[in-house]
């Protein structure tokens, strides 16, 4: 019996030196430094304690990227505050890999710069993080009424673009909810190569004549869903453009503006295509389109723009409700050849009501080279809301079904 005790206590001694390499129960209290530094560490970076001024006037640049700085060498939960005021930047740019996870709590405004000599590029550009989240009530202000004079993107090609508001390049699983973005220079924002975005709750305004206001432009992008989002401008208020798959928009409200667009697409080389968009549950206002794909005819890629899926769509006196625009030339500026290179197929429009004030509630005006295929119209109640013509659908080389729909829009 001695030695089988002796056995024991040894096991014991063995159990207790060891306790420590088996993983404690769900809710037990942890020890050590991740329990003194809250559960791996976290900051919060106020950018008036950092020497911002929130009276619109002082240069607040040097002390909101000090914050970012701050934020981006730190671990766990790091929050970057803009409290309430309003705070003067120059360009912001906020490059990563960062450590811990990015949070921009946005109580106040920030307000872009009307120097444009002091930007290389765009206001605000976030860059390759893998965790960011912006929120708030606060308002990112671009300023853009005092440089719009100076777009002439209108008049060539080649223009020199002017500073975008928010740029997400490179940022993998974001957030952006609650804010507003008012009055860029040039897109309110921008989402490039970035996957996993979600756009909620977001406030978007400019005037309709202002130039190049896109709401929110995407590209080479996936998994990008804006929702419950209000969005009027002087250019799109969505614009999904080449390499961007999985896209889900919902209940977003557009106008003014030139609608919910997909393009332009083959503009440049080498585009990729644009596959898998979801647009339900929008309404549309006054928008100079409603629901729209667009490509140049002399366009320059071959790609393809498939499996789109338009649902439960409220038009309100907009211009063009439904429209593929294969022809598309914007001021004049491109070459009208006929050779086009984009193939547009399996798209879908369902239950899509309201008024248009144009008789053409529908347009399809695909190419004779590469016509449109697998349209289908289904429940399509959408009538002229003027008195001089009546409803109308014109339809060039598409190719596909309709049922449901008023009799002078069934296309096929």
């Amino acid at each position: 019996m001695g030695f089988v005790r002796a056995l024991f206590l040894l096991a014991m001694v063995c159990v207790a030196a060891h306790a420590k390499d088996y993983p404690k129960e769900e809710g037990a209290k942890a020890e050590g430094p991740a329990a003194a530094s809250g559960g791996g560490g976290g900051s919060t970076h106020d950018v008036v304690k950092l020497g911002g001024k929130g009276d619109g006037k002082t240069d607040s640049t040097k002390a909101v990227n000090e914050a970012w700085t701050a934020a981006c060498a730190g671990t766990g939960k790091q929050t970057i505050v803009v409290p309430k005021g309003d705070f003067l930047t120059g360009p912001l740019n906020f490059t990563g890999p960062c450590k811990g996870d990015i949070v921009i709590q946005l109580d106040g405004n920030l307000l872009g710069s009307t120097d444009l000599a002091l930007f290389k590029s765009n206001w605000i550009e976030i860059m390759r993080l893998e965790s960011l989240e912006i929120s708030g009530k606060g308002k990112l202000d671009g300023q853009g009424a005092a440089v719009w004079s100076k777009n002439s993107c209108a008049k060539k090609y080649d223009c020199k673009i002017l500073p975008n508001t928010l740029v997400l390049d490179f940022v993998n699983n974001g957030l952006i909810s609650g804010i507003s973005l008012v009055n860029p220079k040039f897109f309110h924002m921008n989402v490039f190569k970035s996957k996993n975005i979600t756009i909620k709750d977001v406030t978007i305004t400019a005037p309709g004549d202002s130039p190049n206001t896109d709401g929110i432009h995407m590209g080479d992008s996936s998994k990008i869903s804006i929702i419950d989002t209000v969005i009027g401008t002087g250019d799109d208020c969505i614009s999904i453009g080449p390499g961007t798959e999985g896209v889900n928009i919902s209940g977003v409200t557009c106008g003014p503006g030139h609608g919910i667009s997909v393009g332009s697409l083959g503009r440049y080389k080498d585009e990729k295509d644009v596959t898998d968009v979801t647009v339900k549950n929008c309404v549309l206002k006054k928008s100079t389109n409603g629901v729209r794909i667009k490509s140049y005819e002399d366009a320059a890629s071959v790609l393809t723009a498939s499996k789109f899926t338009y649902e439960n769509i409220k038009m309100e006196d907009v211009a063009n409700p439904i429209i593929i625009d294969m022809k598309y030339c914007p001021n004049k500026i491109c070459t009208a050849n006929g050779n086009s290179k984009v193939t547009i197929k399996d798209i879908t429009f369902k239950n899509i009501t309201g008024t248009s004030s144009t008789p053409e509630a529908v347009s399809l005006l695909c190419s004779d080279k590469l016509p449109c295929t697998g349209v289908t119209l289904n429940d399509i109640k959408v009538e002229y809301s003027g008195t001089n013509n009546k409803t109308m659908a014109v339809c060039k080389n598409a190719k596909g079904t309709a049922t449901g729909c008023l009799k002078e829009l069934s296309c096929f």
